[in-house]
């Protein structure tokens, strides 16, 4: 039987760390969780949120998948923004992207790679409908990097477009949704300026 010590050796070693800066840590965790932020990433190994951010476990809630898709039909990341929105009342919706992204490559390339085709339907949508835009970029390099961001933009406005989220604004949740992209190169978020906090402003939000 296979047998993983590393991991639960470096376990051990993390919660002893944390138990020294804070002794009550897990005994208050296990009470329960109210996270600011739902924060929605790419699956990519190399994009940890909690790491990213320095924050703590407990202060983000998470989904994450390939190439950070919202999709309408996904139960999964449907249920999860439900729960986050209408639950815990999370006041921060994020949507992270990186640049980079084997997925949104995978799109742009339009591979034949099997299942996964089907999950990548969406992003391709956002390729076809944001093409002439793409395009224009002077290299291969920043082509990619703009139908990242551009993505990133389409994911927000379906998270906009979420019941979910609507209901919330209808009744006057505080709630914010924003749209960032993860530059691996130099470890840091970018602002890609795409926020919303209410219907009007995300029926505003550039298509």
């Amino acid at each position: 039987m296979s047998k993983l010590p590393e991991l639960f050796d470096q376990n051990k070693q993390w919660a002893e760390e944390i138990k020294k800066r804070q002794p009550d840590f897990f005994e208050d965790s296990a009470k329960g969780q109210s996270p600011n932020y739902l924060w929605i990433g790419c699956a990519d190994s190399r994009v940890p949120p909690t790491q990213l951010t320095k924050l703590s476990p407990g202060d983000l809630f998470v989904h994450r998948n390939i190439a950070n898709v919202i999709s309408h039909s996904d139960i999964n990341s449907q249920s999860v923004l439900q729960y986050a929105v209408s639950v815990l009342k999370v006041n921060h919706v994020v949507i992270c992207g990186h640049y980079g992204c084997g997925g949104v490559q995978a799109a742009y390339e339009d591979q034949n790679l099997g299942l996964i085709d089907n999950w990548l339907a969406d992003i391709k949508d956002v390729y076809r409908k944001h093409k002439n835009e793409i395009e224009k970029s002077p290299s291969e390099e920043e082509k990619l990097k703009r139908f990242c961001e551009l993505n990133v933009l389409a994911q927000v406005q379906n998270t906009c477009h979420s019941p979910f989220v609507q209901q919330a604004w209808a009744e006057g949740q505080e709630l914010s949704v924003h749209g960032l992209i993860y530059d691996l190169k130099t470890g840091l978020l970018n602002d890609l300026d795409i926020s919303a906090t209410s219907a009007e402003e995300a029926a505003d939000l550039q298509s």
